[in-house]
């Protein structure tokens, strides 16, 4: 019978030459013509006597691959060479690269002859690319048979330097693919912390300040992120804050959050009214986006000695707000995204954040993570744990935070960028809320 294979590399028996030629007529396999013609456009086989030929392999044996069936593994041993007649097989080279450096083998071409030739293992992984049929040529019927037809053996010659210029050319290809790989990776760790220097990572933020409490992270889900988050002092009781989502992932997302970053810090120096400020960044952001790129920023001035939080939303997922031992979401002004409409207006709002209040700031990252069965983290989820951490310092809300949510999507890897930015004001208001919190731990 012709025999196919699934994921072991084949070791079956199959009908001889002769008995594929006795059955053509069954239907099973090609008419005796069309046999005789695939023999005479073998490479092997070109300008030789097709008598001789059919003579010589009459013993072999005809095998059917399916695309996908395995012929020969890396480190088998293999004492026989295979004729491609007809179909495509692939060898999976190892040169010495994690990029996989691969050449076509074409009807006509041979493969496993070196194997047989030296008896060592097989160096390459050699499977079906199409509907294939193989001849299977025994070492001995091989050389003892098909080498002594001079014809036969200079088109050997002729196969194995072409094929060898094409697997040379393969390796050499694919070690060029990982230098180039290797820079490229350079290159995104370059980025990655350039873009970590442009975002305040420290926590607290403002350690040497007393009457506010700042902390923030922004952990990526790929080399570097879209997100981002800000907080600096336009003067002495004063504080800018900002965070945002840029649209997509990696190196665009990147340096279109980094120009929002350094847009938003340029204008909050003379712009006072966050509404006034998401106008402009957006107005400069749309010139000039033939990506049609966004980002959704929400961006407030607190005014640290009052509490006094003036802020405005561009699309933004509205903060959690914990006050009076409860959480819950801030209530937000509608504004689109920025970047996207030029011209139009943002609207702002305000809030009193009363000493000891905290205000968590966080993009989708956060409350989309998923869980195994699908379930997304929630904000609901994320309230919890800010009530259940609230009389800890700011730092350890934000890491108590982001391994839950670590937890609850059983450590796999980030889907989207996860970013936090919390605030509290009177850090030393609360300072023996704080101890007398981490003593009902200990306790």
């Amino acid at each position: 019978m012709e025999q196919g294979l699934s994921e072991e590399p084949l070791r079956g028996e199959a009908d001889s030459v002769h008995e594929v030629l006795e059955g053509a007529d069954t239907g099973r396999v090609s008419p005796i013509d069309r046999l005789t013609e695939l023999l005479q456009e073998q490479s092997l086989f070109r300008d030789a006597d097709q008598s001789q030929v059919i003579a010589a392999i009459g013993d072999a044996e005809v095998l059917v691959l399916q695309p996908g069936d395995i012929l020969l593994t890396p480190g088998s041993q293999n004492d026989t060479v295979y004729l491609l007649l007809s179909g495509g097989l692939t060898a999976h080279l190892d040169s010495g690269s994690p990029i996989e450096a691969a050449i076509t083998i074409q009807p006509g071409e041979c493969v496993g002859e070196l194997s047989a030739i030296d008896g060592r293992p097989v160096s390459a992984l050699v499977k079906a690319a199409l509907n294939s049929r193989i001849l299977r040529l025994p070492a001995n019927l091989f050389w003892d048979r098909l080498m002594v037809i001079p014809s036969v053996a200079r088109n050997l010659l002729v196969v194995l330097a072409d094929r060898m210029r094409r697997g040379s050319t393969a390796i050499i290809a694919a070690q060029r693919k990982q230098i180039e790989l290797n820079y490229l990776l350079q290159e995104l760790d370059v980025a990655r912390q350039l873009q970590t220097g442009m975002l305040p990572m420290r926590s607290p933020m403002f350690p040497e300040r007393s009457d506010v409490e700042v902390a923030g992270m922004m952990e990526a889900a790929s080399a570097v992120g879209g997100d981002l988050f800000d907080a600096f002092f336009v003067d002495e009781q004063r504080m800018f804050f900002c965070i945002g989502d840029v649209s997509g992932h990696g190196i665009p997302a990147a340096l279109f959050m980094a120009r929002a970053v350094s847009l938003m810090r340029i204008a909050a120096i003379s712009i006072a009214d966050p509404a006034t400020l998401l106008e402009r960044i957006n107005d400069q952001l749309c010139s000039g986006n033939d990506a049609n790129m966004f980002v959704t920023l929400f961006c407030g001035f607190l005014e640290i000695d009052t509490g006094r939080l003036v802020y405005s939303n561009g699309g933004h997922l509205a903060p959690v707000l914990w006050r009076k031992g409860r959480s819950g979401e801030l209530t937000l002004p509608r504004g689109t995204a920025i970047g996207v409409i030029p011209g139009i207006s943002y609207l702002r709002d305000e809030v009193i954040l009363d000493e000891g209040e905290i205000l968590l700031c966080f993009t989708d990252g956060v409350t989309e993570a998923h869980a195994p069965s699908g379930e997304e983290y929630s904000e609901s989820r994320l309230m919890a744990q800010v009530e259940d951490n609230a009389l800890h310092s700011l730092d350890i809300v934000l890491s108590e935070v982001r391994k839950h949510v670590a937890e609850f999507s059983d450590n796999r890897e980030l889907a989207d960028d996860c970013t936090m930015l919390a605030i509290r004001r009177q850090r030393t208001a609360i300072d023996e809320l704080i101890r007398d919190g981490r003593s009902r731990d200990a306790a």
